[in-house]
């Protein structure tokens, strides 16, 4: 390993963003780290084709055993591998079940984020260095704020998600004046792909799409089909965080397409392309609507394009079209193994209450 060789840091290095980030560190020559948590099912679907035996001498990626919610194990790790940038992208991130599980989600999304400040200050102080630190806010934490919204516009948060991530937010702020910390905010709107957990509202259309096109499922529950949101793709939006960190000074960006589409337009969308009338599959659960609903986030995204020379590569049609393609080759395998006598579970279509 050559001894020059930037080390990052991924907590959340399993999810969605932790395995575009991974790709994205490794094409720029990064040795890239990841924390994961202990459990007895191995989940690191996500980044399986990019990890190599850690005994190979050409790994450069890492997993390590460490939680947000113990701070011990992330003074541990950093001091261990002691990393140049550190990107904070565990979370609690589904803001239904975060109504569902308020406290787990407060104490991961909000004292997780602090007590990784903690752990960086203590490093920081012992090693003379100065890790870029970047973390994951959210567009939830704009909450009923009217669109468009900007760096400038008030915060509004309506679910403990939103509030456990504006507490994080200004926590970061709050270190990087005080301690003098490279620490930076994303405020990223919502982004999705085909690694895109199969719950959330995205994926859970264009998997049922798909499975409804091969006779497999009859029906999709959806809850408010008005809400309107800001969609781009993950693959984009992680490359606005590896330039929020290369950023000649630490700061706060939205990241965003510009553009907003309501959940009944990705339906119709997403229904259309495989030929299907969206009428006749979907169904209104109340159950689906949120305590407190967040209308619509669409984000201004121009200080990310000013400041940094990002734009985002992939629309919201292209982001359907491949999901949905994608979704539709698992859903043909599903089809395969069920004819040869094997039992397939389909992941993420459970209902829960």
């Amino acid at each position: 390993m050559e001894k020059n060789m930037k080390r990052a840091l991924i907590t959340g290095i399993t999810g969605q963003d932790g395995s575009y980030l991974t790709e994205l560190l490794l094409a720029k020559g990064y040795e890239v780290h990841g924390i994961v948590r202990r459990t007895s099912v191995i989940n690191t679907d996500r980044i399986d084709h990019l990890y190599v035996d850690p005994h190979e001498p050409s790994a450069r990626v890492k997993l390590h055993y460490g939680d947000l919610m113990d701070g011990s194990s992330l003074r541990r790790v950093i001091e261990e591998i002691r990393p140049d940038e550190v990107y904070n992208l565990a979370a609690q991130s589904h803001v239904a079940v975060s109504f569902k599980q308020p406290e787990y989600s407060v104490d991961v999304d909000g004292l997780g984020t602090l007590r990784l400040l903690e752990a960086l200050r203590d490093y920081m102080r012992g090693s003379g260095t100065n890790p870029r630190f970047y973390q994951a806010g959210t567009s939830e934490m704009f909450g009923s704020t009217p669109p468009p919204q900007s760096e400038k516009t008030p915060f509004h948060p309506r679910s403990p998600y939103a509030c456990a991530k504006l507490y994080s937010y200004h926590q970061v702020i709050n270190y990087r004046e005080s301690y003098g910390m490279f620490a930076a905010n994303g405020i990223l709107f919502n982004h999705e792909s085909e690694r895109r957990g199969e719950t959330f509202v995205t994926r859970k259309v264009t998997r049922a799409v798909a499975r409804i096109k091969l006779g497999t499922q009859k029906h999709l529950y959806l809850g408010n089909l008005d809400a309107k949101r800001d969609w781009g793709h993950a693959e984009d939006y992680v490359d606005a965080m590896w330039r929020i960190l290369q950023h000649h000074e630490p700061d706060d960006f939205v990241v965003a397409t510009g553009q907003s589409y309501s959940v009944g337009e990705l339906v119709v969308k997403a229904f259309g392309m495989l030929g299907l009338n969206w009428e006749d599959h979907v169904l209104i659960d109340p159950k689906y609507y949120r305590p407190a609903e967040v209308e619509h986030l669409h984000g201004d995204p121009t200080k990310a394009m000013e400041l940094l020379g990002w734009k985002p590569k992939v629309g919201f049609d292209e982001l359907i079209t491949r999901m949905v393609h994608h979704d539709l080759e698992l859903a043909q395998q599903e089809s395969v193994l069920k004819g040869a006598g094997h039992v397939v579970v389909a992941r993420g279509l459970a209902s829960f209450s």
